[in-house]
Formats: structure tokens, C-alpha cells, sequence
């Protein structure tokens, strides 16, 4: 009974004490020791106190990101920060930069795109047009969770080759919400959707040239170099890649979630059935159908996403769609999260860290076929801390001085590789999206993370060398 006493005791201080903290503050110092032991050596190469500034707050970033010590947004205001006060002032260093290099990161196009998803989300909700498209895929694919699963993994990729990823996730997000509220973050099949859909929405990109950025700026270099390749082109070796990656890892959940064990009761989903404003429903399908339009013939009218996504802010709002309490609850942390990375990317290519470590893969004693795949493995694990447009940016001309039929393959596979980054929140907008939601953890992304980082250059290679083998 005393020793029952004792540990309820002992309970009670824990409580009144909450030594969660303590936890996350030594956490932090730990991670910050690690990055700081990993930089002293590092420095011993002589790159330069820039470089050294940089390859520690990247190391030290990733630290935080995987451990949680504090919250993934915290983390990219820190990294803003940080790089304000190195290179925005000369107490670090003799010169300072221009702090709009990592300030504007707040106002990038990725931000506004994800910001106009968001929009989008919500109207859905408010009409229940999400619930339409979940509904149509159950009609298509069944009840089955594993079934069910594969089709709305089909519906994401499919989508997401004709429109931006971000915005693919945010409606299948917003579509298959009801059901993941009423099953619980606990459930497995909750887990699969919020996992699922951001890898379908980012690999489906890879299926056309403008279904993800690296792969117009792929088609762009190449084109400075006399080669041109057609939407067609793209999609013989894009398409194959994407499904058949996509199809491997909705293996990979249904075998490692064991998804074939689990009964669904969709009928708890016809019971909040409600009348929604005629009004509503046309200026959300209108706004819906405006905005996609946009964000699908960028490359035709060339009207920047940053300014189409204020199409669904304006419009909902003007019709009162989405009033000032839903837009207070938005998941605003998730635009900290990505302003972050991006700002982290900035930074890596302006002191030349990236530079630095392509430098030293050209020097690698290995064939050509293996520095390819060097090439690729090291665009995906930029992507992962970086932004993929970046990391496409850096390598793909570096990957066009690559002799015989590599200067055409390589580029292309870099570009594959680049919306192969799923191992972190922060890695592609589609994975903030689903993190937003609430309903996810940041280390529930690391299954598919590391599975794509592996499979995906590996399979890429595969596709690619068989397309330049009939194309050259």
C-alpha cells in the first residue's frame, strides 16, 4: 500500500512538475552538439565560414525535424532567423546579403499556391464537394479499405498530372476528412489516406512535363542543348515511372498497415447529410473550375501561380464562402514550415554547399552509369531538406555535362528524383498539407520517405534507360 502511495505520489509531481520541457530542451542541446561536432569536423576542409554557418543550421535542422524537439514550424522560423542574423548582418560575417533572399520566402509561389489549396479545401468542405469525390471513388473501387485506398491514390496521381500537386492534395485531403475524423488519427486507415494521397499527388507529378516543376526544368535545359521532347515524349518514360512507384508503395501500406484485416462502415457517413445554399455550391464549383483551369494552362497563358492562387482567396471570400473565423483557422504553421525550408535551400545554394558536394561526386573513380544513379540519390536527398525546384536547378545543368546518351538520361532522372522527397513535413507541400491536418505524425512519413529514396532512383534509372535506349 506504501509503495502504492509512492508512486501516486510521485505521478502527482511529474504532473505538477511537466518535465515535457526538460525533455525537449535537452533534445535540442543534444541535436545542437551533434550539428556542432559534425561541423568542426567539416570546417577542416576549408570552405569557408559561410559554408560552415550553413552546413550547421542544415544539420542542425534536420536534427530538430526528426526528433520534434520543438514543433517542425518553430524549426523554419529558427531557420529564417538564423539566416537573417548571419547574412543580413556583419556580426557573423565581414559582408552582409540582402535579407529579402530569405524574408521573400514568405512570399513565394509556393506559399501562395499552398495558401489558395488551402481556400479551396475549406469551400470544399462547405459544400460537401469533397464528400461528392469520395463518394464517386467508392462507387468506383468499393468498401474495401485496400481497394478503396488504391483508388483514391489513382484519383490523386491522375489529377496531379494535369494540375499542381499542392492543390491535388488539398482537395483529396479535404475529400477523405469526414471519414478520417469519424475512424480516428489512432486508425490504421486513417494513417494510409494522410500518407497516400501526398505520395500518389507527388509522384503522379512526375507522370507530365508540367505535373512538377523539375520536369520543365529538365525539358528546358535539355532544350538549350538542341534536344527537344514533347508532352508525349515525357510521358512515355513519366508515366510508366509514376504508376508503377505508386503502385509499389499502396503495396508497401497494405502490407506493412495491414490494411486487409480492417472492416470499414462507410454507412456512419450518411448520417450528417445537411442543405447547403444553391449560391455556395456555383461559386465554389465556379471558383473550383476557374482556378484549376489556371493552375493547369500556366505554361499556355503564362499567368504565374502566385497570382492565380488569388482567385479562390478573393472569390470565397467576396461571396461569403469562407467567412474571418475560417480563415483564423487555417493551418497558417504549415506556411512557417515551408517558408522555412525554402529559406534553408536558398541558403545552401548561395555560399555554394550544393556546389561543393557535386564537386566532389564528379571526382568519384566510378562509370558513368553509376555516377547517374550518384546523381539521382543525391536530388532526392536535397529534396528532402530543400526545395526540389532548387535542387533540379543545381543538378540538372551539372547532370547535362555527362557524355553520350547520359547528358540526356541523367537530367531527366535527376527531375524524377527531385519528387522523390517524402521524408519529411517540411520535403514537398503535399506532405504539409496532410501534416496540417492534425491527424498525422512527422515520423508516420518516414515509411514512404525512405521507401522513395531508395525505389525511386532505382526505378527512375530502369524507366529512363529504357526510354533513351528507343529514343536516341
Amino acid at each position: 500500500m506504501a509503495s502504492n502511495d509512492s508512486r501516486y505520489a510521485a505521478f502527482r509531481l511529474y504532473r505538477k512538475i511537466n518535465l515535457g520541457w526538460l525533455f525537449n530542451t535537452s533534445t535540442f542541446l543534444g541535436n545542437l552538439i551533434i550539428a556542432g561536432t559534425i561541423t568542426y569536423f567539416f570546417r577542416k576542409f576549408g570552405y569557408g565560414d559561410p559554408v560552415d554557418f550553413v552546413f550547421l543550421i542544415t544539420i542542425l535542422s534536420i536534427g530538430l525535424w526528426v526528433t520534434e524537439a520543438v514543433p517542425p514550424f518553430a524549426v523554419g522560423i529558427f531557420i529564417v532567423c538564423m539566416m537573417l542574423f548571419g547574412f543580413g548582418t556583419d556580426f557573423l560575417f565581414d559582408e552582409s546579403s540582402p535579407i529579402e533572399m530569405y524574408t521573400g520566402t514568405w512570399t513565394s509561389n509556393v506559399i501562395w499556391l499552398l495558401l489558395g489549396g488551402f481556400f479551396l479545401a475549406e469551400a470544399m468542405k462547405e459544400v460537401g464537394l469533397d464528400r461528392k469525390l469520395f463518394d464517386f471513388t467508392i462507387e468506383k473501387f468499393g468498401s474495401k479499405p485496400e481497394k478503396l485506398l488504391l483508388g483514391i491514390m489513382l484519383v490523386t496521381s491522375f489529377s496531379s498530372m494535369i494540375m499542381s500537386n499542392t492543390a491535388t492534395t488539398a482537395m483529396m485531403i479535404s475529400s477523405i476528412t469526414p471519414l478520417v475524423r469519424i475512424l480516428g488519427s489512432g486508425s490504421k486507415f486513417s494513417k494510409a489516406l494522410l500518407i497516400g494521397i501526398p505520395s500518389a499527388a507527388t509522384i503522379g507529378g512526375i507522370g507530365t512535363i508540367i505535373g512538377s516543376t523539375p520536369n520543365a526544368i529538365a525539358v528546358g535545359a535539355l532544350q538549350e542543348k538542341g534536344i527537344y521532347i514533347t508532352f508525349i515524349d515525357w510521358m512515355l518514360v513519366g508515366f510508366p515511372v509514376s504508376i508503377v512507384l505508386i503502385y509499389s508503395f499502396y503495396l508497401l501500406l497494405i502490407r506493412s498497415l495491414k490494411l486487409d484485416q480492417i472492416v470499414l462502415d462507410l454507412s456512419l457517413l450518411t448520417s450528417n447529410e445537411r442543405q447547403i445554399e444553391k449560391f455556395k455550391k456555383i461559386s465554389v464549383y465556379f471558383t473550383l473550375f476557374l482556378t484549376i483551369f489556371l493552375w493547369a494552362t500556366e505554361p499556355l497563358h503564362g499567368i504565374p501561380v502566385a497570382a492565380t492562387s488569388a482567385v479562390p482567396i478573393l472569390l470565397l471570400t467576396m461571396t461569403q464562402v469562407i467567412k474571418s473565423e475560417q480563415v483564423r483557422s487555417l493551418p497558417w504553421d504549415t506556411l512557417m514550415l515551408v517558408a522555412g525550408g525554402l529559406a534553408l535551400g536558398i541558403a545552401i545554394v548561395d555560399v555554394g554547399l550544393a556546389n561543393i558536394i557535386m564537386d566532389q561526386v564528379n571526382q568519384l573513380p566510378v562509370p558513368i552509369f553509376v555516377l547517374a544513379i550518384i546523381f539521382s540519390f543525391i536530388a532526392v536527398l536535397l529534396s528532402n531538406v530543400m526545395s526540389n525546384t532548387a535542387a533540379a536547378s543545381i543538378l540538372i545543368p551539372l547532370a547535362l555535362a555527362l557524355p553520350s546518351e547520359f547528358a540526356i538520361a541523367t537530367p531527366i532522372l535527376v527531375a524524377i528524383a527531385c519528387s522523390c522527397a517524402l521524408l519529411l513535413p517540411v520535403s514537398t507541400p503535399s506532405n504539409a498539407i496532410a501534416y496540417a491536418t492534425g491527424m498525422i505524425a512527422q515520423k508516420d512519413f518516414r515509411l514512404g520517405g525512405v521507401f522513395f529514396i531508395i525505389t525511386g532512383p532505382i526505378i527512375a534509372f530502369v524507366g529512363v534507360m529504357i526510354w533513351v535506349w528507343f529514343y536516341v
